[in-house]
């Protein structure tokens, strides 16, 4: 009869540690739950990005890839292309934007 109180005993311990590992994963996943990262975005988000645009684009882009359960390349290296295309062509633009002013100091001082 010891014996089986012991066992007993040892089985309502790990019980009680198995409770204890469960709450603790329960915890734990409810950390990393997409709707935690997007509150605990938001809370900290509009005092550190709120300057930067670019900072929200990215920020709403990685929220929409957190929530999809699918992963889906395709739209990924597009979205990089079009960030690319959208970079170079702003950097055209200044470029354009300089050699103007360049030339319409020039004709001024003729």
């Amino acid at each position: 009869m010891r014996r089986m109180a012991e066992l007993e005993a040892r089985r309502q311990t790990l019980l009680q540690s198995c409770d204890a590992q469960r709450v603790e994963l329960a915890y734990r996943l409810e950390q990393i739950r997409p709707a935690a990262q997007i509150s605990a975005w938001t809370r900290r988000g509009p005092t550190a990005a709120g300057r930067h645009s670019f900072t929200w684009i990215a920020g709403l882009v990685s929220l929409l890839m957190m929530l999809r359960r699918t992963r889906r390349l395709g739209r990924i290296t597009w979205v990089t292309g079009a960030i690319a295309l959208v970079s170079r062509a702003a950097t055209i633009l200044r470029l354009i934007v300089r050699a103007r002013a360049l030339y319409a100091g020039l004709r001024e001082r003729r």
